[in-house]
């Protein structure tokens, strides 16, 4: 349940990347800016807290996205929607790619702290609702960071948690276990909220649900990831980027009729309509090459087999 650009419009452009704004989140704003108006003298100045908002969050998102393209990855939307930011990030298939593609997130926030610590100290002699924004955004850039650190999967602190147990377990397990300590992080959050009887709220109803659902997907590409480990290999061909062989089966789908094939048994071309691909995805490092250098060259004779033998 990852959002997409369904429902959204393009801000701009920047680095490469583009930055689209869903239109739910007009909703949030109007419902966060009429709930604390009474915290300045001027409505302006909680439309401007709500503005520091965005900043920070985008931030946040851009942390993802160059950090991603540092290490090789591919990084070129980002959505804001309601609950937050989405980077789509596909970074390399290593844990450490992973790792830092994912803290560079919340390491921003981490730079914003004294940043915002030091506006306070020379603020303190500033408009009063001036220095009161300032205070706001400095908690909300405190609270994001607490809160995305959480080690809940698919927030932040969770998929960080994915990436260093990625080093010990491989890459579907690490999944698998980082998804169980999600749905059980949220339980956990749930029971506590029902035992102090807490009013929970919508939109932490709503977040739950959210992480619930990611969780469940998480689980589901942990395990085809498993059975793509363990599935049997055509032995006479090769990853060029990662060499490792492709499985054998339906892991491949055609772009014209949307049929699952086994592009290496089918030599490129689709079984069903014929269409024909140039260019073959690794399903283990996510990176694509021209078919043909997948081929494997046979073996080359040694200088002795090729050789006529002595006669006597």
């Amino acid at each position: 349940m990852t959002p997409s650009r369904e429902g959204s419009f393009r801000l701009f452009r920047f680095a490469g990347i583009d930055v689209f704004l869903h239109w739910s989140w007009f909703l949030l704003a109007w419902y966060e800016i009429s709930r604390r108006r009474g915290n300045y003298s001027s409505i302006t100045w909680n439309i401007l807290e709500y503005v520091g908002l965005f900043g920070i969050v985008l931030l946040h998102e851009f942390g993802h996205s160059l950090a991603c393209r540092q290490v090789g990855g591919q990084a070129d939307q980002i959505v804001l929607w309601p609950l937050g930011g989405v980077a789509y990030v596909d970074p390399p298939p290593r844990p450490g790619a992973t790792l830092w593609s994912i803290a560079a997130g919340p390491l921003v926030n981490v730079a914003l702290a004294p940043v915002f610590a030091v506006l306070l100290w020379l603020g303190r002699s500033l408009d009063p609702d001036a220095y009161a924004l300032l205070r706001a955004l400095s908690w909300i850039n405190f609270g994001l960071l607490v809160f995305n650190l959480l080690p809940i999967y698919p927030l932040d602190g969770g998929q960080i948690f994915r990436s260093l147990l990625w080093f010990v377990f491989g890459r579907a397990r690490s999944l698998m276990i980082a998804t169980v300590f999600g749905i059980v992080g949220v339980l956990g959050l749930i029971v506590v909220a029902v035992v102090l009887r807490s009013n929970f709220g919508f939109w932490p109803a709503i977040m739950c649900v959210f992480i619930l659902l990611n969780c469940w997907r998480g689980w589901e590409v942990a395990r085809a990831l498993s059975r793509v480990a363990n599935a049997p290999r055509h032995e006479g061909f090769v990853c060029p980027l990662c060499k490792v062989s492709p499985p054998r089966g339906a892991y491949w789908v055609c772009g014209k009729c949307r049929t699952a094939f086994d592009t290496f048994e089918t030599h490129a071309h689709c079984p069903n309509c014929g269409a024909q691909f140039a260019v073959t995805r690794c399903v283990d490092c996510g990176r694509s090459s021209a078919f043909e250098d997948w081929v494997l060259a046979p073996p080359v004779p040694s200088a002795r087999s090729s050789t006529v033998p002595p006669q006597p």
